[in-house]
C-alpha cells in the first residue's frame, strides 16, 4: 500500500466576500461579516477530506494539519485522524499562521501541501516556501478569485490529484501565483501581477491553470459586439437580466445604453441597472424567477463558468432560475484557448453542479452558437 506523508492547511476566512459582493476578503473581513458573510473553506476543506478517505481504499494517507480551524477541526468534522502541528492560532487567523504552518510542514517532510483558500492563500504559501522546490503544493479553491493556476477545479478533482502524486502518475510542473489587487477590484479595475512560480502535482483536466485575459485587439471587440447584438434581439423587455462579470457581458450593456461594472455583477430590468449586487440584493430585486435570465461568460483559459469571481450568483439564485434560462457568451477565441474544449463548473455546491452538467448553448458571434459540453 502507498504511503503518503499530506501537510493540510486551511484558511477559514478564503472567500467570505464573495457572495456578499465584495470580490475578496483581503481587509474586509469585518464588513463581510457585517453583511452576512458565512465560511466557506471549512465545508470545502471538510468535502474534500471526505472524499480523500472514501476514494483512498490502496492509499494511506498521514495527515500533518494545523491546531483548530485551520485544519484539525475540518479533519475531526470528516473523521480523519490528524497529527496536529505544534503552533498556535490566534482566534482571528492571519497570513502569518499560514507562513508558520508551511515552515513547520516542511520540517516535518511531508510529500505533499494541500491549502484550501483562493490567491492570497496561494502567496502566503510561496512566500514561506522561500524558494524551496519541495514540498509540491496543491490548492483546493475556496476563495472569490483564483488566478493562479495551482489549484485544483473543485474538491473531488483535488482528491484525484492527490491519488494519482501518491501513485506516481501526476507531472510534477511549475505554476503561476498571481497576485490581484482587491482593492482595485472593488473599483472595477482588474490589477493582477505575477508573485512566482510554485511547483505542484499536474493532472490533466482537473487542475485549473491560471487566467488568460481576453484579447484587446478589434476583432475581439467586434466579435463581442456581434454577440452582444444577438443576445439583445433575444431579450423580452419583461425581464429581469442579472449580468456576470467580464467584457464580453459588457458588451450588452453598453448595446443597451446603460452602464455595467466588468469586475461585478448587475441587474438589468425595466430598461434600468442596479449595479454591483450582492446575493441578497439579487434575491431582493428579482420579482419573477420564471422571467428571470443569467448573462454569463466563461474565465479565458480555465472555462469555469459559475463559481469563480461571480459568486454573487449563487446555488440559491441558480436553482431559481434554472440552467435553462442561463445565456452563456463565449468570443471563438475564448473557446479556444480553454483546455479540453469543455466549460467548468463549482458553485460549491454538488447538487447544483451536477444540475448543470450536459451541454449548454454558447452564443459566439452574431446568430451563431455552439453547444459545449459542461462538466
Amino acid at each position: 500500500m502507498t504511503t503518503v506523508k499530506l501537510g493540510f492547511i486551511v484558511n477559514p476566512i478564503a472567500g467570505m466576500g464573495g457572495k456578499v459582493g465584495l470580490k475578496g476578503t483581503d481587509n474586509v473581513l469585518k464588513e463581510a461579516i457585517a453583511r452576512g458573510a458565512e465560511p466557506i473553506a471549512p465545508k470545502r476543506a471538510t468535502e474534500f477530506l471526505q472524499k480523500l478517505k472514501e476514494n483512498s481504499l490502496d492509499t494511506s494517507i498521514q495527515l500533518l494539519s494545523c491546531p483548530g480551524i485551520m485544519g484539525e477541526k475540518e479533519a475531526e468534522a470528516a473523521s480523519f485522524n490528524v497529527h496536529t502541528l505544534p503552533m498556535r492560532i490566534a482566534e482571528a487567523t492571519t497570513a502569518a499562521d499560514t507562513r508558520n504552518a508551511v515552515k513547520l510542514l516542511k520540517t516535518s517532510k511531508v510529500d505533499l501541501i494541500v491549502f484550501i483558500g483562493g490567491d492570497g492563500t496561494a502567496k502566503d504559501v510561496l512566500d514561506a516556501m522561500q524558494g524551496s522546490t519541495e514540498p509540491p503544493v496543491l490548492g483546493v479553491p475556496a476563495g472569490v478569485k483564483m488566478y493562479s493556476g495551482i489549484f485544483a477545479i473543485n474538491p473531488s478533482d483535488a482528491v484525484d490529484v492527490v491519488l494519482a502524486f501518491a501513485n506516481s502518475q501526476a507531472e510534477i510542473t511549475e505554476f503561476e501565483i498571481m497576485d490581484a489587487d482587491e482593492e482595485a477590484i472593488r473599483n472595477d479595475t482588474l490589477t493582477v501581477r505575477l508573485h512566482g512560480f510554485m511547483r505542484g502535482p499536474f493532472l490533466p483536466m482537473h487542475i485549473q491553470g491560471s487566467k488568460e485575459a481576453s484579447p484587446e485587439t478589434v476583432d475581439e471587440r467586434d466579435n463581442q459586439i456581434a454577440i452582444a447584438k444577438f443576445i439583445i434581439e433575444e431579450m423580452h423587455p419583461d425581464e429581469t437580466y442579472i449580468l456576470g462579470p467580464g467584457t464580453t457581458v459588457k458588451r450588452i450593456a453598453e448595446l443597451l445604453g446603460t452602464e455595467k461594472t466588468v469586475l461585478g455583477v448587475d441587474i438589468y430590468k425595466n430598461g434600468t441597472v442596479i449595479l454591483d449586487v450582492d446575493e441578497k440584493t439579487i434575491l431582493r430585486e428579482v420579482d419573477d424567477w420564471q422571467r428571470a435570465c443569467i448573462i454569463v461568460s466563461p474565465i479565458g483559459h480555465q472555462g469555469i463558468l459559475l463559481g469563480r469571481g461571480n459568486q454573487q450568483i449563487s446555488p440559491k439564485i441558480i436553482q431559481k432560475v434554472g440552467k435553462g434560462r442561463i445565456i452563456v457568451a463565449a468570443t471563438k477565441n475564448k473557446l479556444q484557448s480553454i483546455e479540453g474544449d469543455v466549460l467548468r463548473i463549482d458553485t460549491g455546491e454538488p447538487k447544483v453542479d451536477s444540475m448543470l452538467k450536459g451541454y449548454v448553448r454558447v452564443v459566439t458571434d452574431y446568430r451563431e452558437w455552439r453547444l459545449v459540453k459542461v462538466e
